[in-house]
């Protein structure tokens, strides 16, 4: 650690303009690597906040935002304009799609989550259908798969290997153990349709209906 509470492990690439708030560690070897071994590559205008440790082994876009106390591990891809909340645990083998956000809180291994997802706080993304002492772990692990514009409340949970499709949305609290088709509304334990997106009124009646703004709005709106 430098004298300014930062530690840059060899081979880390930093875009400019990039914002780091000790104390955090960048590069930091994963088990079985050498330091510099592996690279961890950081896109322009990147604020780190305290507490935030970045393993070597990933690639992070343009405009990326840390909470405090935020762990991301290695074999990570992370687009543009993308930020992880306070405390959240991204391990090993996500990929994160442009202007997506995780919240405060949440777990993600082996997830895949598209452009402009939103993450509500304490978000779990499960991987492993079973501990890791079966002999055939490595055949059957896997996160679950989230599309395009997907928003997913509070407290949520995924199952390992569904899927939820595009412009759907996942109610707070719901426990996701089936596939979730385009455009539906779910929630419960475990999570069931209530509706269609196209159904959603906004209560406030500011608008005619909900997510009629962009990135969300069709091409009718």
């Amino acid at each position: 650690m430098s004298d300014d509470g930062v530690r840059i492990y060899p081979n880390v690439a930093l875009g400019t303009n990039v914002t780091l708030e000790p104390p955090c560690i960048l590069g930091m070897p994963p088990r079985g690597a050498e330091p510099g071994e592996l690279p961890l590559v950081i896109g322009d205008g990147a604020v780190i906040r305290p507490f935030t440790t970045l393993y070597a082994g990933s690639t992070i876009g343009r405009n990326f935002q840390t909470g405090h106390c935020v762990s991301i591990r290695e074999d990570n891809v992370i687009g543009d304009d993308c930020s992880i909340g306070t405390g959240s645990a991204v391990e090993f083998g996500n990929r994160i799609g442009n202007g997506t956000r995780v919240h405060s809180g949440c777990f993600l291994e082996l997830t895949t989550l598209g452009e402009n997802v939103f993450i509500g706080p304490n978000v779990v993304f499960t991987d492993d259908l079973h501990p890791m002492k079966c002999p055939r772990y490595q055949e059957c692990r896997g996160g679950p798969v989230v599309e395009d514009l997907v928003r997913i409340g509070a407290n949520a949970t995924l199952l390992p290997g569904v899927r939820v499709g595009r412009n759907a949305i996942v109610g707070a609290g719901s426990v996701v153990i089936h596939d979730v088709p385009p455009d539906t509304v779910v929630a419960g334990w475990p999570a069931k349709k209530i509706k269609m997106v196209s159904e959603l009124v906004c209560h406030a009646g500011f608008f005619e209906r909900p997510y009629c703004w962009p990135p969300y709005q069709t091409e009718g709106d």
